[in-house]
């Protein structure tokens, strides 16, 4: 059963990890940001930013910022001569960490396009030490021009999938409870999953859950990673009094608003599939593709009949089956790219 791991009478210590992949600037505010909150907490907290070989002068616009704010004291920048991914990142933040002889009682995951409000540590510390069945947490988020986006997650299901791609008002009521996004309310709540933009984990986990999948190179990571959580006994909560300011897909740009329309890179599909056949079965995941398809192709029959503009990733509903378990099956395996190292 899990316990708490943290002290009753001192604050935790935390380790802020930070994937970068070509977002320095948007890192160093990010930092900016840390400082303010760590001049508040009652407790050690320490950041290791994971330069995914950017390629470009973002490890140097970070290392200068640490330099010139004098943060060298709990700002750390590791500069990876592979882009391993999220995961891989994240675990090598940890491993850097452990090898100084850090030995934290919370990791915070953090996307280099975040920027924390005041009190969005202590709000998820403080839940974590009342909570102790809690594993892992999240944050609730706002865009940059205040909008708020407070979501978490199911965890992915056939009917989740059917769902997904159907996008018929009276088939999503139908299968509410199946719907991958839930809308959140302004209390903590259990949940399957949260974003990890901002996902609070206890050293407990990783203990008995083991590290991040670095078999993923960018999404479904974190759901796989809360799935372990789950199974080995520990719950995952949303709460919405930490609060995280993200612009998503500032590095992937996936989930750009921007960018709606262009194809879906094939790292998508392979962490897609590989979040299936790994924790349900290649026929599960076949299953789940055959569902998302269909529903989809419905989709795209009313938008074109109704007139609606094309708002869909270029080849979707081809690369749904073409890249998933139905033809190509098996676990694909990381892919280390260059490309994308966070969302």
């Amino acid at each position: 059963m899990p316990s708490s791991d943290l002290n009753d009478h001192t604050m935790p210590a935390v380790l802020v990890a930070i994937v970068n992949y070509r977002t320095g600037p948007l890192v160093a505010a990010g930092l900016e940001a840390l400082a303010d909150e760590r001049a508040r907490y009652g407790g050690v907290l320490r950041v290791v930013v994971v330069d995914n070989a950017s390629g470009d002068d973002s490890a140097a616009v970070i290392e200068s910022a640490v330099r010139a704010r004098g943060w060298g004291d709990w700002v750390q920048v590791v500069r990876s001569s592979v882009n391993g991914g999220f995961s891989y990142g994240n675990n090598v933040a940890r491993r850097t960490a452990a090898d100084a002889g850090f030995k934290p009682d919370l990791v915070w995951l953090l996307n280099p396009d975040t920027r924390v409000t005041p009190g969005a540590l202590p709000a998820l510390v403080n839940f974590m030490a009342r909570t102790p069945r809690a594993g892992i947490c999240g944050s609730s988020f706002e865009f940059g021009d205040g909008r708020p986006w407070t979501v978490a997650f199911r965890f992915p299901s056939v009917l989740g999938e059917f769902e997904n791609g159907v996008r018929f008002r009276w088939v999503s009521r139908l299968l509410e409870e199946h719907a991958v996004a839930q809308q959140m309310g302004r209390e903590p709540e259990q949940v399957d999953w949260v974003a990890g933009a901002s996902m609070m984990v206890r050293r407990s986990v990783f203990d008995a859950a083991g590290a991040m999948d670095e078999g993923y190179f960018l999404y479904y990571e974190e759901t796989d990673f809360c799935l372990a959580a789950r199974r080995v006994g520990f719950e995952c909560w949303y709460v919405p009094d930490s609060r995280v300011i993200h612009e998503p897909g500032q590095s992937s740009g996936i989930t750009d608003q921007s960018k709606q329309g262009r194809r879906l890179p094939h790292y998508w599909y392979e962490s897609r599939r590989r979040y299936f056949v790994k924790n349900h079965g290649r026929i599960y995941a076949a299953l789940a593709d055959l569902a998302f398809a269909a529903g989809f192709a419905s989709w795209r029959l009313r938008r074109h009949l109704l007139r609606k503009p094309d708002l869909d990733p270029a080849r979707q509903l081809s690369d749904t089956l073409l890249k998933g378990a139905l033809f190509r099956g098996g676990l694909p395996g990381n892919c280390m790219l260059e490309g994308k190292g966070a969302r």
